[in-house]
């Protein structure tokens, strides 16, 4: 729990007021996805990201899952205002942009201050291309290059995909990525997902423990913090001022709007084994991200100070390919 921090100034742009402008549709970048009454809208230009989730309701207007991306957003193409975006090859942050793999110090560009530590990888600061597209789902593709030795960036070259599909269910999301090195390579992925948040919003889940953070909004040490068994009851967002990674998540998570009547729950497949709820107070939004691997994972390890169990990501043999599924899954109260 934090009252607040680096990561609050990095994102506070994408809490911007502006209403969500539906002309923004529009644009010819957008991939428009269509089942029923429901609506989602892709941006492959902006980090692959999604741009928003919805019912289309012709008395009401649109009821939004997901936050939905403003105009000013997509015109920016700034991936922190969209609905949800990827985030690979690691999840959420690296402390001060270094870590060491298999003997080498690995060094990421990093900017200073609270930007020193590497944020969200970068696939979600690039364009991915569309693979295939039909009226109910699209496959994004996206190839990472490692630069050249003694270049800066990530080290090691691999390729992913996005299939989202939207169906009766939900919009759901496939995530795929391959070691393209001829060596092993260290790798986390998931997805950073933003919800609306009227008062009353809820969001039960269960999980392990909690990883307290320190004043740079890295991780420290688990514990038994309230907020794990106030999420099993269900947490209202608006009690807990949290931006912090849970480990042992059971892979579910259910988000309700009560004076709405609405419900969303979040599904994942392994090896999206953790969480994060980020609630700082005073937002309209909030996020809860399905993720592979703790905040600063790579270091932690390297540090002891907690299993593997608890720290999540994978290393990649070369040629190696790893995979998972999420889902949200829209409902009635």
């Amino acid at each position: 729990m934090t009252a607040s921090s680096p990561r609050r100034a990095s994102i506070a742009r994408a809490a911007s007021p502006t209403p969500f402008d539906a002309a923004a549709l529009d644009d010819n970048q957008l991939i428009a996805l269509a089942h029923g009454a429901s609506r989602a809208l892709i941006a492959p230009h902006v980090g692959g990201s999604i741009a928003a989730f919805y019912d289309d309701d012709p008395i009401h207007g649109a009821q939004h899952w997901l936050r939905p991306a403003t105009a000013e957003a997509l015109d920016a193409r700034d991936p922190l205002g969209m609905a949800s975006f990827p985030l690979m090859p690691y999840c959420n942050r690296i402390r001060d942009g270094r870590f060491r793999f298999e003997g080498e110090m690995i060094d990421l560009p990093s900017g200073t201050g609270a930007l020193r530590h590497a944020l969200h990888g970068h696939a979600w600061r690039r364009p991915w291309s569309v693979e295939s597209r039909d009226a109910g789902s699209v496959t994004l593709h996206f190839v990472h290059e490692a630069p050249a030795r003694g270049g800066e960036g990530w080290p090691f070259s691999y390729e992913a995909r996005q299939h989202i599909t939207l169906d009766e269910s939900g919009l759901a999301v496939r995530l795929w990525a391959r070691n393209l090195c001829t060596r092993a390579m260290p790798f986390g992925f998931g997805h950073h997902p933003y919800y609306p948040r009227p008062p009353g919003t809820r969001i039960a889940a269960r999980v392990r423990a909690m990883w307290e953070i320190d004043a740079e909004v890295l991780p420290v040490t688990l514990s038994a913090h309230p907020a794990v068994e106030a999420l099993e009851d269900g947490l209202v967002v608006d009690q807990f001022d949290l931006d912090n990674n849970f480990s042992g998540w059971r892979r579910e998570a259910l988000i309700e709007w009560p004076a709405e009547g609405r419900r969303l729950t979040l599904r994942a497949s392994a090896p999206l084994d953790y969480f994060v709820l980020y609630s700082a107070a005073g937002l309209p939004w909030f996020c809860a991200e399905p993720v592979s691997n703790t905040t600063d994972w790579l270091n932690l390890q390297l540090d002891g100070l907690a299993g593997r169990l608890d720290v999540g990501g994978t290393v990649l043999a070369p040629g190696e390919s790893v995979e998972a599924h999420l889902a949200w899954l829209p409902g009635r109260i």
